[in-house]
């Protein structure tokens, strides 16, 4: 039977849990000379029945696993076994593959499960002694051993080149290994180290979102908090701004209540200021101050002419015979806004009380281009200089003077002041 490439099953099993009594050799020599065939005989007991897969292994002694096998041989499986024939069975080891040693073997047979059902007694690869045969060979034999010994010294410096080849590229393989495995090492560290390093990143990104979380919380709260205040500021200085327009509007009595609207004013810019997104809303409030400057100079301004037209009217009144405080006072109502009535005036024009025939001797009257009130010659340019004042506009910062009619450029012009 002839030896294939392919490996016989074998198994761990220990020598305890064996049955070496399924199989018995046969015919077994205390030793078997070297360079010869060995035949194997081997009955089946009735309770065994062999399969295509079982071998025929040569053991040393001393083995423990079926892996231990030096050589094998699968068996035949005979034809009938129920026939006598077929219980007795034998197997051929070529004497190239036995051993070369004097140790001790002995022959195993072991099924497809890789289980040992039966085992020899030991022998030996060795020849006989001189004193017990004598060797006749001939010179055909001697060179046929010469010639098995050169094949055999061959093959043994193969397998010593093959092997010092296979040492060799064992020891490549387990520096690459080692290499690898120190690459692996560095990998794991710079692994561990990045993601420690990703770790505490995301900590601190985890932390810093949570903080800005918070402060967003605390600026949507101020914020709606701020809203409601600026709502209220501007709600109270939209009140205060048409009360300005009254107070503006209104004569001496309103002094004092302009002068409160200002310290309230005053007391809204400094609150106004001290926060930094209301800053529009200082803006509007600075211009409205500026605005109520201007409106409370123009006022002392009307009051200074109205105080010198008292003084003429009472110097006219004079000089007609006439007492001031004896004339009745007439207060001005919504009835005698006509085309007579000065509207620049607080105490109203002075000489509707008085009948065109009653000053038939005052000199020549010249009425005024713009609100047609009557003046003498000899006051009708300083009036007339005057009131051309007041139909002008000046910055209360630097004082630059513009038309009435340019209200809208001189707004800019003091608005710019703000900035």
């Amino acid at each position: 039977m002839e030896e294939t490439v392919e490996d016989p099953p074998t198994s761990a099993v220990l020598l305890d849990h064996c049955h070496f009594s399924q199989v018995i050799f046969n015919s077994v020599e205390k030793f078997y000379v070297p360079g010869g065939d060995v035949t194997c005989y081997y009955t089946l007991t009735q309770h065994f029945i062999p399969r295509r897969k079982d071998w025929i292994g040569i053991f040393r002694v001393g083995w423990k696993t079926t892996r231990e096998y030096y050589t094998f041989m699968w068996v035949a499986l005979p034809a009938d076994l129920r026939s006598e024939s077929a219980k007795q069975q034998e197997v051929q080891f070529k004497a190239y593959y036995l051993p070369k040693d004097d140790e001790y073997y002995q022959f195993c047979y072991v099924d497809q499960d890789g289980v040992v059902r039966g085992a020899s007694i030991p022998f030996q690869f060795r020849p006989e002694n001189e004193e017990d045969i004598l060797v006749v060979t001939t010179q055909g034999e001697v060179e046929e051993i010469e010639q098995h010994n050169k094949e055999l010294c061959k093959e043994n410096q193969e397998l010593k080149d093959s092997c010092v080849s296979l040492q060799k590229q064992n020891s490549d393989l387990q520096a690459e290994l080692h290499k690898k495995e120190e690459e692996l090492e560095t990998l794991k560290s710079t692994s561990k180290k990045s993601d420690q390093r990703a770790k505490a990143q995301k900590e601190r990104w985890e932390t810093e979102l949570l903080r800005l979380k918070e402060e967003n919380q605390k600026v949507s709260s101020e914020n709606e908090k701020m809203g409601v205040r600026v709502d209220q500021l501007q709600a109270q200085l939209s009140t205060q701004e048409k009360e300005m327009e009254k107070l503006v509007q209104g004569d001496e009595e309103k002094t004092e209540q302009l002068e409160l609207l200002k310290k309230e004013n005053s007391q809204l810019l400094l609150t106004l200021t001290h926060q930094d997104e209301n800053a529009g809303l200082s803006k509007t409030l600075s211009e409205n101050k500026i605005i109520c400057n201007v409106l409370q100079r123009e006022k002392e301004r009307l009051e200074r002419e109205n105080d010198l037209l008292k003084r003429e009217n009472s110097r006219l009144l004079s000089y007609m015979g006439l007492d001031f405080d004896s004339l009745p006072y007439q207060a001005p109502t919504s009835d005698q806004g006509g085309a007579g009535q000065n509207p620049g005036l607080v105490f109203g024009n002075p000489y509707s009380g008085i009948q065109e025939s009653s000053a038939p001797s005052l000199l020549g009257v010249r009425r005024c281009p713009t609100c047609k009130s009557g003046f003498a010659d000899d006051l009708f340019d300083g009036a007339a200089e005057q009131r051309t004042q007041s139909l002008c506009l000046n910055c209360p910062i630097c004082d630059k003077t513009f038309p009435a009619k340019e209200k809208q450029i001189f707004e800019d012009h003091v608005f710019c002041h703000t900035l």
